[in-house]
């Protein structure tokens, strides 16, 4: 999130902050000119989304969080209460809402003033299990499963967030030479036939007799009504329609190939 023109906020994935903070040190020019510091211990985060997620905002702050005022992929700093806080309007759910980052020390007074506030909305407290199933319906890649080191960002689908022109950078010359090429395989979202069947992650993706891939991520999808995974495949079996097979405890369940993603693939409900 860009705070400033030299001033960036950088949230990171559950459980890989050291990871990242580690590898942008390392990348840091020696002369001092860029500073990075962690302020993971001084900060928390409540994440507001759903249907009912502007009301919910609106009944406890003065700030304006219309449409026009607050667009999407944006970041404002408010007052929830009278808490100070910054508020990012991003999803990794794919509801309309924000997450909420503020100072430590208000966390237990922000989360009242929210749940307060949200009785009669209906409002409900999610953990991480929730939200799994709600990314994967709509397709957001989770690190160090759907995506990783090993592979990049035109067969992971993330080729939209590549932006060539923009100037010299580290790894250009290696996507180009990628885009150029093309890739022999893609991240594909499947829904199994058996909605009992729920993968993992680590299961074998195949063809008769032939390992096409594994799963990167499995999970059921409680919107859609839909037992969901993700996985690699070869080129040739990334077509919306095909069949494979996917084996889960030595037992093989027939998978189809889907578009994606299968929750609002508009973006009607994150945008609104």
């Amino acid at each position: 999130t860009r705070l400033d023109s030299d001033r960036f906020q950088i949230i990171t994935g559950t459980a890989f902050g050291l990871h990242d903070l580690s590898w942008i040190r390392s990348q840091m020019p020696g002369d001092g000119s860029v500073y990075v510091h962690d302020i993971t211990s001084s900060r928390c985060c409540i994440g507001v989304w759903g249907p009912r997620a502007r009301d919910l905002m609106q009944r406890v702050s003065e700030h304006n969080f219309s449409n026009e005022a607050f667009p999407y992929l944006t970041a404002q700093q408010v007052t929830i209460g009278d808490i100070p806080a910054l508020a990012l309007r991003v999803t990794y759910v794919g509801e309309l809402g924000w997450e909420i980052y503020a100072p430590m020390e208000y966390g237990l007074k922000l989360w009242d003033t929210l749940w307060e506030a949200g009785q009669e909305l209906g409002i409900a407290a999610a953990g991480y299990r929730a939200i799994e199933s709600l990314r994967l319906e709509k397709g957001y890649r989770y690190w160090s499963a759907d995506i990783h080191s090993e592979y990049n960002p035109y067969e992971a689908g993330l080729g939209f967030a590549v932006k060539l022109k923009k100037g010299d950078f580290m790894g250009k010359e290696a996507l180009e030479r990628l885009k150029a090429e093309g890739v022999s395989r893609k991240l594909c979202c499947l829904t199994l036939d058996d909605p009992g069947a729920v993968a993992l992650g680590g299961e074998p993706l195949l063809d008769g007799d032939q390992v096409l891939g594994r799963v990167t991520s499995g999970g059921y999808g409680y919107t859609v009504r839909q037992s969901i995974a993700y996985g690699y495949l070869p080129v040739e079996y990334a077509t919306a329609g095909t069949l494979v097979e996917v084996q889960l405890f030595g037992v093989r369940y027939r998978a189809t190939v889907m578009k994606e993603p299968l929750f609002d693939p508009k973006n009607e409900k994150v945008k609104a």
